[in-house]
């Protein structure tokens, strides 16, 4: 008698965390989590859309990716499929400088909503610290105040995610990341440090970045914290275009398409640096970045990684 053969069905998932030799898998028909074992360095990333059959998993086509270069000239991927990149920063410890304009930049050259978190509204430095991040950068991006410890400002940024979106929080080790997620999902408990009083630096608690479902709506994955937000396959008319603060010169104002906004004529975005219409240490601050992107592009193994991306 001919046996019948079993049809093993696809499943369809999304990683929620990664271990480097193994993924955690969310199935979307169900509901239920599974950990499939996976190459170290197979490029899979938490936020990727899978399809699992036999134990093999497929990454499907992602939507959207966002990169970043860290000190010693790595690349790593944050998280794929997102829409809204979130900036998570405070009084103490604070950013490195250019962190926030690097995360702004990327995340805008990635097709993502970039906001600014300012966390631990309950500390005395806060109230100085959050009117020079409003002054600089209240007309390019949405910005969230809250205290995590003390739960204020919490139900704002919930409502905002519960509209369907699904973000990454960036930040510094100790801003409170994984304070602000324990405060959104109290069940998931996850673990917090303390900021040194010598160096004002915190202890990275999140080792693994790791998927969360909100209850109302909305996606929010955890990542750990690093100091560093270098770019990655960002060009100069990127720069020029994204950069936080020329919004209001506009794409097309200048003279040139590929306005560099550094020694072309008629340049609208020098025009209202003069006029003081643009502050001058943010235009300081922009020519900077310039040069790091004109000096990455001069680099063969990254103006050739750029290239590739393009065609894809």
């Amino acid at each position: 008698m001919k046996k019948e053969q079993t049809t093993v069905e696809n499943k369809n998932g999304v990683i929620v965390a990664h271990y480097g030799v193994a993924v955690d898998v969310l199935f979307t028909k169900d509901s239920e989590r599974s950990m499939i074992r996976v190459k170290r360095n197979s490029g899979h990333v938490v936020g990727d859309k899978v399809v699992i059959k036999e134990d093999v998993l497929t990454r499907l086509e992602r939507t959207s990716e966002l990169s970043r270069m860290d000190a010693r000239g790595g690349i790593h991927i944050v998280g794929a499929n997102l829409d809204v990149l979130c900036i998570v920063v405070s009084c103490e410890p604070l950013p490195p400088p250019g962190f926030i304009d690097r995360a702004i930049v990327s995340a805008r050259a990635s097709g993502l909503r970039p906001v600014l978190i300012i966390n631990k509204s309950d500390l005395a430095c806060f109230a100085g610290y959050q009117a020079a991040v409003k002054q600089i950068y209240s007309e390019s991006v949405k910005i969230f105040t809250l205290s995590a410890e003390a739960g204020t400002g919490i139900e704002t940024l919930n409502t905002f995610f519960n509209k369907g979106h699904r973000g990454v929080f960036v930040g510094p080790t100790g801003v409170g990341k994984s304070s602000i997620l324990n405060t959104l999902l109290p069940e998931i408990h996850l673990t917090t440090g303390e900021i040194s009083e010598t160096k004002k630096r915190g202890r990275n608690t999140t080792t693994v970045s790791t998927l969360h479902l909100l209850s109302d709506g909305g996606e929010l994955i955890d990542s750990p914290g690093f100091n560093d937000f270098g770019l990655v396959d960002i060009s100069v008319q990127q720069l020029s275009a994204y950069f936080p603060g020329f919004e209001k010169a506009g794409q097309d104002d200048c003279k040139f398409r590929d306005c560099k906004h550094r020694e072309e004529p008629d340049c609208k975005v020098k025009m209202l640096v003069e006029q003081k219409q643009i502050d001058e240490t943010r235009y300081t601050s922009y020519l900077q970045m310039l040069t790091e992107v004109e000096a990455l592009d001069a680099e063969p193994k990254y103006r050739e990684r750029r290239n590739r991306r393009k065609k894809n």
